[in-house]
C-alpha cells in the first residue's frame, strides 16, 4: 500500500476495492472478478493520470515530500558502483545529513554529495531529516577540494529543506560555511551537475547546487523559503501555505520557463514514490547526457558556470 496524499483520495479508494477483490479471490469467497479488477484497475489509472495533470504547486510541494520518495542514497546506490564516503571536515566532526565521498558512474570517477533525509525514524534522526550543519557544508568543500585537486567532475543530489537552523549551528558558523560551500561549488574546474531531486531549499541546497548543470524532477520544488515560512513573513498566516507556494514560483517548470534551471527529468505517472528504480534510471541517463555534453564543449567550465549564473534574471 502506498502512502496517499490527500488529493489522491480519489485513486485510494479505487485501489483499497483493487485490493479487496484480490483478496477475495485469492481467498475463494469470489469468482470471477478478473474483468471488475481490470475495470476498477483503468479507472485508478485513468483517475491518477488526472489529478497529476493538474497538480497546483502546493500539491507539488506534498509530493516532493513524499515519506517513500527515493532519497540520495538510493540514487547512489542505483546509479553508482564503488561508492566510498569520506566523513568529517576536520575541524569539528561528522554531519551524516550531507553524503559525499567517490564512486565510478559509468565506469567513470566520479565525486558525489548530496543531502539525506532518511527513510524511516530511525534514519532521519540519524541525518537530521536532511538538514546539513555547518561541518556538514565544510565536508562538502573538502570532497570538492579534492575532487579539482584530481580532475574528477562532481554529481550533487539536492534534497533538504533547508540548512538547520538550530543555535549551535549559528554558533559554529552556519552561513559563513553555506557561503564557503557555494563560492568552492562556483569556482570548480571539473564539471559539475546538481539534480534536485525533492525540495531544494535556500542556501542549504544552494551551498551544493551551484553547478554548470542543474536539473529537477518533474514534482521536485526549488525555492529560497518554504511556503509555510513565506507566509509566515508575507502574510503573518502559515496556513496560506498554498498561496505562497503559487505565487513563489518554485515548480520545476516554473523555474526553467525562468532559465533558473536547465532541464526537467520526466517522473512515473503518480510521482517518483511510485517507481524508485524508473525514476532513478532516468536521472542517471539526465546525468550522463550532461557530462557528454559538456566534455564536448571544450568550455571552461568556471567561466561557463559565470555566465550562466550571472545571466539569471536578464532578459526574461
Amino acid at each position: 500500500m502506498y502512502n496517499y496524499l490527500d488529493f489522491e483520495k480519489p485513486v485510494a479508494d479505487l485501489e483499497g476495492k483493487i485490493i479487496e477483490l484480490k483478496k477475495l479471490a485469492e481467498s475463494g469467497e469470489a469468482v470471477d472478478v478478473a474483468d471488475e479488477i481490470a475495470r476498477l484497475e483503468k479507472r485508478s489509472r485513468d483517475a491518477l493520470r488526472d489529478v497529476y495533470r493538474a497538480l497546483t504547486p502546493w500539491q507539488k510541494v506534498q509530493v516532493a515530500r513524499h515519506p517513500d520518495r527515493p532519497h540520495c542514497l538510493d540514487y547512489i546506490k542505483g546509479l553508482f558502483t564503488d561508492f566510498t564516503p569520506l566523513a568529517g571536515d576536520r575541524a569539528f566532526g561528522e554531519d551524516q545529513a550531507l553524503v559525499g565521498g567517490f564512486a565510478r558512474f559509468n565506469g567513470e570517477p566520479v565525486a558525489v554529495l548530496g543531502q539525506e533525509k532518511g527513510s524511516d525514524t530511525a534514519s532521519r534522526l540519524k541525518h537530521n531529516f536532511g538538514s546539513v550543519r555547518p561541518e556538514g557544508y565544510r565536508k562538502a568543500v573538502r570532497i570538492m577540494e579534492l575532487a579539482d585537486r584530481f580532475a574528477i567532475p562532481l554529481v550533487m543530489l539536492v534534497d533538504t529543506a533547508g540548512a538547520f537552523p538550530g543555535v549551535e549551528a549559528e554558533e559554529r558558523g552556519q552561513a559563513e560555511a553555506i557561503a564557503r560551500s557555494t563560492s568552492a561549488s562556483l569556482g570548480l574546474k571539473v564539471p559539475s551537475v546538481a539534480m534536485i531531486i525533492g525540495e531544494g531549499g535556500s542556501g542549504g541546497a544552494i551551498a551544493i547546487a551551484a553547478a554548470n548543470r542543474v536539473y529537477m524532477l518533474e514534482h521536485a520544488i526549488y525555492s529560497v523559503i518554504s511556503p509555510e515560512g513565506a507566509a509566515s513573513i508575507l502574510w503573518r498566516d502559515p496556513t496560506r501555505s498554498k498561496d505562497a507556494a503559487t505565487n513563489m514560483k518554485i515548480t520545476a517548470q516554473d523555474l526553467l520557463e525562468f532559465r533558473i534551471i536547465d532541464g526537467i527529468v520526466a517522473e512515473p505517472l503518480g510521482g517518483a514514490h511510485r517507481s524508485p528504480e524508473a525514476v532513478i534510471l532516468a536521472t542517471g541517463e539526465t546525468i550522463d547526457k550532461a557530462f557528454k555534453e559538456l566534455a564536448a564543449s571544450n568550455v571552461d567550465y568556471r567561466e561557463q558556470r559565470r555566465e550562466k549564473y550571472l545571466a539569471m534574471g536578464r532578459n526574461i
